[in-house]
């Protein structure tokens, strides 16, 4: 008899579920993409009911339910920080610690209390440790029978960065750094200085970095303040934050904004405000002290378990920049990151640790690995999109095979068109990754423009990843394996890329912001990189033949491809979700599977369809 075991993340932030049948990943998906709630914390009742419905495994004949993390040591975590930092954070304590007793310290009986919803509970209510949980997230779907892992984030119970291994079925965690010093609230901190919103802004800051002036006096010095008054970065990878800067512990805050005044000079950015060239060498300092810190960690590692491959995971293992430079190093042979490297993915993870540690199931890894190209998620059929047509008396045009619908999208794309692109599976973690995507045209030089400002709806500097076929990849990068999941960046290739002007690290941001740097000008950060997404036929059949049609016309096997969202909003999950977003934004035209929809055609719809729509 087949056995499955739901995971649940929830209560803090990207609540998710997750269900495997026999150690194999059936489904998962984020409760954000049901609610319409971007990054929402709540209990995943939707995610639960789709994996449930998706496996077709009946609540009751459930061999496990996981939660991601231990809530009690939570609490022991908190209190004793409470304790240590007294008089300070009274009015965090006060506010937080009612939460705490009346709802989380009795998490379990909550999720029970949840959980009784879907039906009986026969199955045991497990709890693994929240970097165990990172940690099975990274080594169990991972191709490597034997492998390094590390695990870093702001914080779990008390760790906010491990070091592990992993064999076979095993993990042992090797290492632990613990709270408050944490490499992720470190970078977070920064995030908050410049502007962003904790939590959800740090890939914003790492896109801003690069438009920092690597060789300015200013970089260098807010560089050496970072290392001199911030944090202590020791040799083995693990640091000592001066709390003296810091907030997070007890306040409401992540920094002490007047002592981070003096200290660099400038005041924290509001959200918003205009980004000055301040603002981008902050970002640019702190990038490469978060790189240099996870290169010594990396390099400990490898010491302690002789692994010549590394799995990653938690939030700071989004960081892509990171993630190209430590493969740059060299250290390891292969390098594998969890998609969902975030709180998300802890159900993934925790199943798995149930699945691995607590039923002591053997483990063979799966090529190329098990997340089956992160595409978990609800896919719709046609009487779903017809639903959508009948709904909003829509014009589209149905065609009956792949390959003349890719030809007909891959000319609009090339004639400068932006195509919503709906097929399949959603994508399980923070990525599109040609399911839910935006797609254009990668040599148009005006395309990054429209993007940010007339379909995404956010900032200018953003940059966009390029979806290049598998095989082509070695002709526009300098990087050798994959990027199935857009987790490392990698530089354009030199011939393709055109010189900087005179004075060009000196002009005004508006002015290099849409510079042509290369012949793939919408796809090349400021930096002459770009972020990467490999697209292999096995993995992603549709979206491969899609840009191979885009290849055909113009010699280019990339697309440009962005979330299928705008800013503030998950990515779009049904496809009344992709409707209402294409009719709220400049997209020109909407494919959802086989139906093609043109802008231009659609009646003229009320008001109510522009905004977002909770499945509630």
């Amino acid at each position: 008899m087949k056995q499955a075991i739901l995971g649940i993340s929830a209560y803090y932030h990207d609540s998710a579920a997750a269900l495997i049948v026999d150690g194999e990943i059936i489904a998962a998906a984020q409760e954000e993409r049901f609610t319409r709630k971007k990054h929402d914390p709540s209990f995943p009742q939707h995610a639960i009911r789709y994996v449930l419905e998706e496996s077709d495994v009946p609540f009751e004949k459930l061999s496990a339910i996981v939660f991601y993390e231990k809530p009690w040591i939570k609490f022991e975590r908190l209190l004793e920080t409470y304790h240590a930092f007294t008089p300070g954070g009274l009015v965090s304590f006060v506010t937080a610690i009612p939460v705490w007793i009346r709802e989380k310290l009795f998490q379990k009986n909550l999720l029970k209390k949840e959980l009784a919803k879907f039906g009986i509970m026969n199955a045991p209510l497990l709890f693994p440790e929240h970097h165990l949980s990172h940690a099975a997230s990274a080594f169990y779907p991972s191709p490597f029978s034997e492998a390094t892992i590390i695990t870093v984030d702001g914080v779990g119970e008390w760790a906010t960065a491990t070091i592990g291994k992993g064999n076979g079925a095993t993990i042992n965690v090797l290492k632990e750094l613990q709270f408050p010093h944490s490499p992720g609230l470190l970078y977070s901190a920064f995030t908050y200085y410049c502007g962003f919103r904790v939590n959800s802004g740090e890939y914003k800051l790492m896109g801003l970095a690069p438009y920092g002036n690597p060789n300015s006096k200013q970089t260098r010095e807010f560089y050496e303040k970072i290392r001199e008054n911030l944090v202590d970065i020791r040799d083995d990878g693990s640091i000592l934050l001066n709390m003296d800067y810091f907030r997070f512990a007890t306040g409401m805050r992540t920094t002490r904004d007047k002592k981070w005044k003096v200290l660099f000079g400038i005041p924290p950015r509001k959200p918003e405000a205009a980004i000055t060239q301040d603002h981008m060498n902050l970002a640019l300092a702190i990038q490469l002290v978060t790189e240099e810190i996870m290169i010594n960690l990396a390099t400990h590692a490898k010491e302690i378990t002789g692994c010549r491959n590394l799995v990653l995971a938690g939030g700071v293992a989004l960081n892509c920049v990171a993630n190209a430079r430590l493969q740059k190093t060299g250290l390891f042979d292969e390098i594998w990151v969890q998609p969902a490297s975030g709180d998300a993915g802890g159900a993934v993870g925790g199943a798995l640790a149930a699945w691995h540690i607590y039923l002591q199931m053997p483990r063979i890894p799966v090529k190329p690995d098990g997340m089956k190209g992160a595409l978990l998620g609800p896919s719709f059929g046609c009487k779903d999109i017809t639903r959508v047509i009948n709904r909003y008396h829509a014009v589209a045009e149905h065609y009956t095979n792949d390959v003349t619908l890719c030809s007909e999208v891959a000319l609009l794309i090339k004639s400068g068109n932006v195509i919503g692109w709906f097929q399949g599976r959603m994508e399980y973690g923070p990525r599109a990754l040609g399911n839910r995507s935006i797609l254009g045209d990668p040599g148009n030089t005006g395309m990054q423009k429209r993007l940010n400002l007339k379909i995404k709806y956010r900032e200018g500097f953003r940059p966009f990843a390029p979806a290049v076929l598998e095989e082509d990849l070695g002709q526009f990068f300098d990087m050798e394996g994959r990027s199935p999941y857009m987790l490392f960046v990698a530089p354009v290739k030199k011939h393709r890329r055109y010189p900087e002007p005179p004075g060009y690290q000196d002009s005004p941001l508006a002015e290099r912001l849409y510079h042509i740097r290369s012949d793939i000008p919408a796809v090349t950060h400021i930096d002459y990189s770009a972020r990467l997404q490999t697209v292999s036929r096995e993995v992603n059949p549709l979206f491969h033949q899609l840009i191979s049609e885009f290849k055909k016309l113009t010699q280019y096997g990339m697309l440009i491809n962005t979330s299928f969202n705008v800013r503030g909003e998950p990515i779009v999950c049904s496809p009344d979700d992709a409707y209402r977003c294409f009719m709220s934004t400049e997209m020109d035209y909407l494919v959802l599977g086989n139906y093609l929809f043109d802008k231009t055609a659609q009646p003229e719809r009320p008001d109510w369809i522009y905004g977002s729509r909770s499945i509630d």
